[in-house]
C-alpha cells in the first residue's frame, strides 16, 4: 500500500483518544499543523523512547504552531496508561482495527526475529494547516526522531 501523495489533503479521520473522547483530522483544520505518527505499540522500548522525545520538545513544536498525535492499534485505556507512566503531553489515539493506518499506507508486512506478519510500520506524516500533507517521514531512529521531526519542520517553514 503506498502513502498519500505529497500536496494531496489528507485522509480524514476521526479516532478515540486516551480519554475516548473523539479527535478529528478537520478539528485543526487552519487552526495547527499536525504530526501524525504511527507507532506499533504503546509501552513498548522504542515506542517509549520516540515518545518521550516528543514529550521532551513539546515547547519547541508549540512555538511552531503544531499539534502531534500518535496513533497505534492499542485501546484507548492502554494509550492513558502511557501517558501516565511517561507523563507525556500529547494526545494518543486508538485505531485497534487499523482503518486509518490503512488509509495512510502503514498497515504492512513486517519481519522480527525471523517471523513475517501483519503490523504498524513506523512512519510520520506532516500534514499542513490547510490540511495537505507536506511531508513523509519513514527513515529515521526512534532516539533521534524528535530532532529530525523539528528540523522537517524548520526546513518545511510551515
Amino acid at each position: 500500500m503506498a502513502y498519500p501523495k505529497i500536496g494531496n489533503l489528507a485522509p480524514a479521520f476521526t479516532l478515540q483518544k486516551q480519554d475516548g473522547t473523539k479527535v478529528s483530522l478537520k478539528d485543526f483544520r487552519d487552526k495547527k499543523n499536525v504530526v501524525l505518527y504511527f507507532y506499533p505499540k504503546a509501552m513498548t522500548p522504542g515506542c517509549t523512547t520516540q515518545a518521550c522525545g516528543i514529550r521532551d520538545t513539546q515547547k519547541e513544536l508549540e512555538a511552531l504552531d503544531t499539534v502531534v498525535l500518535g496513533v497505534s492499534p492499542d485501546p484507548y485505556p492502554r494509550l492513558q496508561k502511557f501517558i501516565d507512566k511517561h507523563e507525556l503531553n500529547f494526545d494518543l489515539l486508538s485505531d485497534e482495527d487499523h482503518a486509518i493506518a490503512d488509509k495512510y499506507g502503514v498497515w504492512g508486512l513486517k519481519k522480527f526475529m525471523g517471523k513475517e506478519f501483519m503490523g504498524l510500520i513506523r512512519t510520520t506524516f506532516i500534514i499542513g494547516k490547510d490540511g495537505r500533507l507536506k511531508d513523509v517521514m519513514d527513515k529515521f531512529k526512534t532516539k533521534s526522531h524528535h530532532d529530525d521531526l523539528l528540523a522537517r519542520l524548520n526546513e518545511l517553514e510551515l
